[in-house]
């Protein structure tokens, strides 16, 4: 009988994606300096939607289904990889549009899934970076990338490279120390260095404008994770303006600490954050 076997390789593949749905990501902490950069490579921190290959299918950080052409995993392998669907900096919410739709289009062309790391080893991280190269080669595929590890020989030369980023539109950096393995939740042995601090908020109104932005949405009334409320005024485009993020949407912003009272100060418009990719539903922001 065919169908036995047939319904045996359909049980060990669903409980495979099952398993990698519900498998917690890896996060990272904040750099807070005095660390030995020798023992890190670095890397570009980037601005996309985070993804998990399962091996056989692509999922967002939820764990919901992404939808990609089929040219696009094409030879991939069949170990887990853990990336970034992005394509240029600056470009979140085009990246969203085009990776989050049921209907995949040629968008794709410009989309490159960025690995990072290998969720399913127990390999010292410089040693998983090999592994990541092999496999990458292996495929021979232009859609799958490696996100570039480098090194560096000082604290103020990460200071420099830091403001190099973010001076190109950059989101930050990543420190991944040699010797750590991969682990779900915040990892120690993974650091995130910014020159802003950035969270989700729900929004709660739109607050008109005025001046040059009477009739327009002026500013967000939002709360934030721990409950707090705010306006955000800034960083926003005029199309924002025009058309707002919904209420009861999630929104990303950034700031630069916070008030006495846990105000986020200075907040500032990133970009709407897709229901699909919601980091607030089921983790931390990243």
């Amino acid at each position: 009988m065919i169908i036995r076997p047939l319904l045996l390789l359909l049980s060990v593949l669903l409980c495979s994606a099952t398993a990698a749905q519900n498998s917690p990501l890896q996060l990272a902490e904040s750099y807070k300096g005095d660390i030995a950069i020798g023992e890190y490579l670095v890397s570009e921190k980037l601005d996309g939607i985070r993804a998990r290959w399962t091996g056989t299918q692509l999922i967002t950080r939820n764990g919901n289904p992404i939808y990609p052409p089929p040219w696009f995993t094409r030879n991939w392998p069949t170990e887990p990889l853990d990336g970034e669907l992005w394509s240029k900096r600056g470009s979140f919410e085009e990246i969203a549009s085009t990776v989050l739709s049921h209907h995949p289009d040629d968008r794709w062309q410009a989309i490159k899934m960025m690995v990072f790391d290998l969720p399913d080893t127990d390999l010292p991280f410089e040693e998983r970076v090999e592994r990541m190269q092999t496999l990458i080669a292996q495929a021979n595929n232009p859609s799958l990338k490696m996100i570039e590890q480098f090194t560096l020989d000082s604290l103020p030369a990460l200071e420099d490279a830091l403001d190099n980023i973010t001076q190109q539109g950059g989101e930050g950096l990543m420190l991944h120390h040699r010797r750590a393995h991969y682990q779900q939740g915040r990892n120690p042995g993974l650091l995130k260095a910014k020159r802003y601090q950035d969270d989700e908020a729900r929004v709660l109104a739109h607050l008109p404008g005025k001046g040059k932005f009477r009739g327009m949405m002026g500013s967000l009334l939002v709360e934030s994770r721990q409950g707090q409320q705010f306006k955000i005024g800034s960083g926003f485009s005029l199309a924002n303006r025009q058309s707002p993020p919904a209420i009861g949407s999630w929104v990303t912003y950034k700031y630069y600490g916070l008030t006495q009272r846990g105000i986020p100060r200075f907040a500032s418009f990133l970009h709407g954050r897709p229901e699909e990719d919601n980091p607030v539903k089921h983790s931390p922001p990243d």
